[in-house]
């Protein structure tokens, strides 16, 4: 195949860097013939994670960076001085054109301060939002902002309404995509001032499907495909679903444990158990992309195993394929000539 989609990964970046991440980029071009991944990252150390798997050596290739960001460095400082880091080394891979998107495990910090300075933000986008799919009833919703911008403006707000409405019925094909903001009751008048000010917005927001206010616990049940509110709220969201879905996997794996009726039982239902529990793993739906920059930037979780980052890798082809950033640049650019 001649044109790839291509994806800079950083490949030090996470708690389990260098082997889970290797191991997910060569899981992604077993799966997929359309894209390459660029690995960043000290070459001795990768070329040995490499010598151990199988794979078309086009889809493949290791990019020299000498230096890693650490999670508790200050994120504008290292972005500043570490030039030769991983991270930046691979968003510098998008800036300049030879790749289409970029995933990292990394720092959380790093990867959004670099995103907007590196590879810069759309004209006309204030604020770019961290947005991860988040599993449902339905299938699953996007929950947009999840840890980006904690002090948003209901401008912002409305921006990313209309963002996650484009990636949802591009990416996820979900046809006029339900809207809802968060909030701690479904009437238009409660909330706090940032949600008040923003629900009017968008209500009268001709370029999405709007259906009102949305409480936590109607979340789960898919009320809404776009789940719009600031960061701190949504990382606040997206924690619990992730904490109580651990405990709840845990709990119902120990009662099934508790005496042999319950073993029993748990053998004869645990291939449909396991098929559902699949459903509600975060790690199926890859990392959160940051919309609204002039490359893709993909943030995965820290802990990220192979199978988060593979599908991470993968998202950038639908991504891509569907030209999500022209498309929000369209959307922008049309609402300022309005």
């Amino acid at each position: 195949m001649s044109e790839f989609i291509k994806v800079a990964l950083d490949a030090m970046g996470g708690d389990n860097a260098p082997k889970e991440i290797v191991k997910g980029a060569v899981e992604a071009v077993r799966e997929s013939k359309k894209v390459k991944v660029y690995l960043v990252g000290k070459p001795d150390v990768l070329e040995r994670e490499l010598a151990g798997y199988i794979y078309e050596k086009e889809q493949l290739e290791v990019v020299p960076a000498t230096e890693v960001i650490e999670t508790a460095e200050p994120p504008v400082m290292a972005i500043r001085k570490k030039k030769d880091s991983s991270l930046v080394k691979a968003l510098n891979l998008v800036k300049d054109g030879t790749c289409d998107a970029f995933v990292s495990a990394g720092s959380t910090g790093a990867t959004l301060v670099g995103g907007q300075v590196i590879v810069g933000r759309i004209k006309g986008v204030e604020r770019p939002p961290l947005a991860p799919l988040i599993p449902t009833e339905k299938g699953c919703s996007l929950l947009i902002d999840c840890g980006a911008n904690v002090d948003a403006r209901p401008s912002h707000l409305v921006q990313f309404a209309k963002m996650g409405s484009v990636y949802m019925e591009h990416v996820m094909g979900v046809r006029n995509p339900k809207v809802g903001i968060v909030n701690i009751g479904a009437e238009e008048e409660k909330g706090n001032a940032l949600v008040k000010e923003t629900f009017p917005l968008l209500k009268s927001c001709p370029d999405i499907n709007f259906i009102g206010s949305v409480e936590a616990r109607d979340i789960p049940a898919g009320a809404a495909d776009v789940i719009v509110c600031e960061a701190f709220v949504g990382n606040v969201v997206l924690k619990t679903y992730e904490g109580v879905g651990s405990t709840l996997i845990k709990t119902v794996k120990a009662g099934m444990m508790t005496n042999l009726r319950s073993k029993i039982g748990a053998l004869l239902v645990k291939p449909a158990l396991k098929e559902t529990l699949k459903a509600f793993d975060l790690e199926q739906y890859g990392g959160a992309p940051l919309l609204g920059l002039k490359g893709l930037v993909v943030k995965t979780h820290g802990s990220s195993k192979s199978i988060e980052i593979k599908n991470s890798i993968l998202q950038c082809i639908t991504f891509t394929e569907q030209k999500i950033n022209e498309k929000i640049k369209e959307m922008i650019q049309t609402k300022e000539t309005q």
